[in-house]
């Protein structure tokens, strides 16, 4: 067989392989994005009990777990070791937790949040304290007995135990078996950086798996220690850390099909409110991760989250793409203007949602992208959004007409968002919190993302602020390092053919 031969049918093989759909880890979990909210990114290894009781008050204050921040989630840096007299298992840490992990975990519970940890495939954690290589599962078995609900599972010192797929997948297997294992639903989320390829093998063992290096609190600065631009940035050999939301960005286009129910690639932490950005960049930031149906963990300090910035991780339109019950990636369309994706790229990302209409033709959610350093009109046809449909070039969807609805119009002013603030902390006299304001919020623990939508619900559906015509095409000025993001829904009409 001659290796030009063997090299097309090799790549036949893959061709065929990337079509067919693995069904996700069964363990009825994360069905949408799991959100809620992790330490890491704004405390690194300086954590409490202190910490976590104080932020799973302000969630539920903010609102944040209405609106499906469900999940409080402990880093690394927590243990003191292990017990040799009790079949090494884990030590919490005396000082930062000394009610123990159990005494967390049921304050968590008692407001109707989850709780989540941290641990590591390799025989430390990053911050070098006992990791669960070869004591998968005491561990497990440990984690379940305390009440924990999610496991952050990372890749840090592991003994060499990775350079291909086989090897990195049943290194995490491992541990998913044994968290099945325990008979507690533990949402299991894979923190290897993107290293061999994991979402090729993670639907099967996890619930969302990282696709990239750590993220960092900026918009599209290079940085040499998260390599990997342009056309060949999936196949990066070294993850690396620091990387820009446009690094992360251009990464996950190559792979948005993975993402299924139940499985998600992860983009990492949210940087909202951490400081190092614009408004328009976290606005561009958070509608990105939404459209990619990335899990939505803040990572941000949130006892001295700005009332902006809580404006943007409480709205609700937003995270209703996030949660969409189709679970369907947005995918990119067209990049232009740009060196290998430097930073001056502008994006179109477009992406099925399930049909509010009651009609055959699903709803569509659009995102323009402007990375140039100044703000510009930006415009998509039909064609382009629709351009993931067959027929190639003449989708029928072009020749409908579609209500267009904003999904930043109604974000929540700054003022209303520091009165919460306020309330939440104990700082106002008024009683102006989050539960107690009914217009213009959304409650998940009293309807869901899906029941929502199904019944129209005006709070995530958006503002309507036109139609575009059959063969037409949408026009928006997109700040720099901004986003403009749109629902559209098709509309009963003459001019709406019936048939594909």
């Amino acid at each position: 067989m001659s290796m030009s031969f063997q090299a097309a049918r090799l790549a036949f093989v893959a061709a065929i392989a990337s079509l067919v759909r693995v069904n996700a880890v069964d363990n009825g979990l994360a069905r949408t994005p799991q959100m809620g909210w992790n330490n890491w990114n704004a405390f690194a290894c300086d954590v409490s009990e202190e910490l976590l009781v104080q932020t799973a008050d302000l969630i539920v204050g903010y609102g944040l777990r209405d609106l499906g921040y469900e999940y409080v989630v402990l880093d690394d840096c927590w243990s003191a070791g292990r017990n040799a007299s009790n079949n090494n298992t884990l030590i919490p840490d005396p000082i930062k937790f000394p009610r123990g992990m159990s005494a967390v975990a049921e304050d968590m519970h008692v407001l109707d949040l989850k709780f989540g940890m941290y641990s590591d495939a390799g025989r430390y954690t990053c911050g070098m304290y006992e990791g669960s290589l070869g004591h998968e599962t005491t561990d497990a078995n440990t984690f379940a007995s305390w009440g924990v609900d999610y496991l952050k599972y990372d890749n840090c010192y592991n003994e060499g135990y990775a350079g291909n797929q086989a090897i990195s997948s049943e290194r995490y297997r491992t541990m998913g078996d044994a968290l099945n294992a325990t008979g507690r639903p533990i949402l299991y989320s894979l923190c290897n950086w993107g290293e061999d390829y994991p979402w090729n093998w993670g639907s099967t063992i996890a619930n969302s798996w990282r696709m990239s290096g750590d993220i960092f609190d900026m918009w599209d600065k290079y940085d040499a220690r998260c390599p990997c631009e342009g056309k060949d940035a999936w196949n990066c050999e070294l993850p690396g850390f620091h990387c820009s939301i446009t690094n992360i960005m251009n990464k996950v286009s190559f792979i948005v099909s993975k993402a299924q129910p139940g499985a998600w690639n992860d983009l990492d932490m949210l940087e909202v409110g951490n400081g190092g950005m614009t408004d328009d960049e976290y606005v561009a930031h958070f509608s990105m991760w939404s459209v990619a149906k990335s899990p939505l963990l803040i990572g941000a300090d949130i006892r001295k989250i700005l009332p902006q910035d809580l404006a943007i991780l409480n709205n609700a339109a937003v995270i209703a793409v996030n949660q969409d019950p189709m679970g369907q990636s947005a995918g990119r369309r067209w990049m232009y203007e740009t060196e290998e994706n430097g930073p001056g790229a502008i994006q179109l990302w477009t992406g099925n949602l399930r049909s509010t209409t009651g009609g055959r033709w699903n709803d569509m959610v659009v995102l323009l992208i402007n990375g140039k350093d100044r703000a510009i009109e930006m415009n998509a046809t039909l064609i382009d959004i629709f351009s993931d449909v067959r027929p190639k070039g003449k989708p029928a969807q072009a020749s409908m007409a579609w209500e267009v609805r904003d999904l930043w119009a109604d974000r929540m002013s700054t003022e209303k968002a520091a009165a919460i603030i306020a309330a939440a902390k104990g700082n106002s006299t008024v009683p102006f919190n989050a539960t107690a304001i009914a217009e213009g919020r959304f409650n998940t623990t009293q309807t869901s993302y899906a029941d929502g939508l199904k019944s129209n619900s005006s709070i995530l559906l958006g503002k309507v602020i036109g139609t575009v015509e059959p063969q037409g095409n949408i026009k928006a000025t997109v700040p720099k390092h901004g986003a403009v993001m749109y629902r559209l829904r098709a509309l009963p009409s003459d001019r709406n053919i019936d048939e594909l």
